[in-house]
């Protein structure tokens, strides 16, 4: 009976019996009901996938960190400061300063005249003294010629042992007289010298303060010069690394505008600063256009190479500050694994702790797979058919 006549029958029942009867009869009519939709249900139920059954979540490739070599490398920073830096005054006194010949960043030769004062009053002073020595000269002549009439004259008794004495010091002191005026004229030669002022040794002008007009006082600072336009990295260097560091090592600066520039240490400070617990490291730069006196950079120092094993860096993942792989373990599914890094190498990262060689990880894709996913691992077919074709020949036998 289908459930159409069951409906027919019981509304002609219904209409034909009294109350209770019709009480009985909607009970009966509930449990019927109850019954199809347990018969529904239960005939559905094979039609169900299985619940426990799991579905791979993504394909992925996977890989195992390898042995690589990896430089072992000290980080610093410094600034870049002036190999020497000589610092150019006048030696004149009281002089107006009448031409300047050089400026901020010339380079310059021993010798060039970099700025030159007023010598005129030097020079009337030089004229006039060597005016004097001209005198000195004429008194000392006379004084000489006196002298030797007395010593010829001495024998002869013409002349008191007194007189002669007289002469004989007259001509020591014209004499005197005539060394004292020939060493202010060659002072006021020097002085004369003095107003121009010359370049200490090649190098690069850093700094000028000299004005055209200015009356400088003696030792007042005009220019600063580069000396030999060296320039040096200081880098600052922790203690504990500062044996690692000997002359001759080569070092990596890198410079703010991205550049890279070779150096070679020079010499490593035989102090360390008692607050910062940092030692200098002054390294020789070669004459570049990106580096400049006065300039922040940071750098690498090459003490050598040591082995380590790395990963791809598409296969770490970063969340919350820290390193992750996903691990396939042999039922194919991935596990969070927290790893160390270290070092970069290219496209590769050390890693330094967590996993061994032997760690199957996802290779990449990681961030698209939580813990516990099963995953498809595409490289592991060639796998199984490498065992499958191995065992054959044992199940022949």
């Amino acid at each position: 009976m289908n459930t159409i006549e069951t409906m027919q029958n019981f509304k002609r029942q219904f209409n034909a019996t009294p109350t209770a009867t019709i009480l009985s009869a909607l009970i009966a009519a509930g449990a019927f009901a109850t019954g199809l939709v347990a018969v529904s249900v239960k005939a559905a139920d094979p039609t169900k996938p299985a619940a426990s059954s799991s579905k791979a979540a993504l394909t992925v490739n996977t890989t195992t960190p390898q042995a690589t070599a990896i430089p072992l490398k000290i980080s610093a920073n410094g600034n870049v400061a002036a190999w020497q830096e000589a610092i150019i005054g006048t030696e004149a006194n009281g002089l107006r300063l009448a031409e300047v010949r050089a400026n901020v960043g010339d380079v310059v030769k021993k010798g060039q005249v970099l700025a030159s004062f007023a010598p005129d009053t030097i020079q009337a002073e030089l004229n006039q003294t060597r005016a004097a020595v001209a005198e000195a000269e004429a008194n000392l002549a006379e004084a000489s010629a006196n002298a030797q009439r007395a010593r010829e004259l001495a024998t002869t008794g013409a002349l008191s042992a007194q007189q002669i004495n007289q002469y004989l010091t007259a001509e020591r002191t014209a004499k005197a007289r005539l060394d004292a005026q020939q060493a202010a004229a060659k002072t006021q030669q020097l002085r004369l010298g003095q107003t121009r002022v010359l370049a200490p040794d090649n190098g690069v002008i850093s700094a000028r303060n000299a004005t055209v007009g200015a009356v400088l006082p003696a030792g007042m600072e005009m220019f600063r010069l580069i000396r030999q336009g060296r320039l040096e990295w200081r880098a600052e260097v922790p203690a504990s690394d500062l044996v690692k560091l000997k002359p001759g090592m080569l070092a990596s600066i890198h410079t703010p505008s991205g550049g890279t520039i070779a150096g070679k240490v020079r010499m490593v400070a035989p102090t360390v600063d008692d607050k910062t617990r940092n030692g200098l490291v002054y390294v020789d730069m070669p004459s570049s256009g990106e580096a400049r006196a006065g300039m922040f950079a940071s750098g690498d120092f090459d003490i050598g190479a040591g082995q380590g094993l790395t990963l791809p860096q598409s296969a770490v993942q970063l969340r919350e500050g820290f390193s992750y792989v996903m691990r396939v373990g042999p039922d194919s599914k991935v596990a969070e694994t927290k790893v160390s890094v270290g070092r970069r190498i290219g496209d590769r990262v050390e890693i330094t702790k967590g996993i061994d060689a032997n760690t199957r990880v996802v290779a990449s894709g990681g961030g698209f797979l939580a813990d516990g996913d099963t995953v498809r691992v595409a490289d592991a077919a060639p796998a199984a058919v490498k065992t499958a074709s191995a065992s054959a020949p044992t199940a022949n036998k």
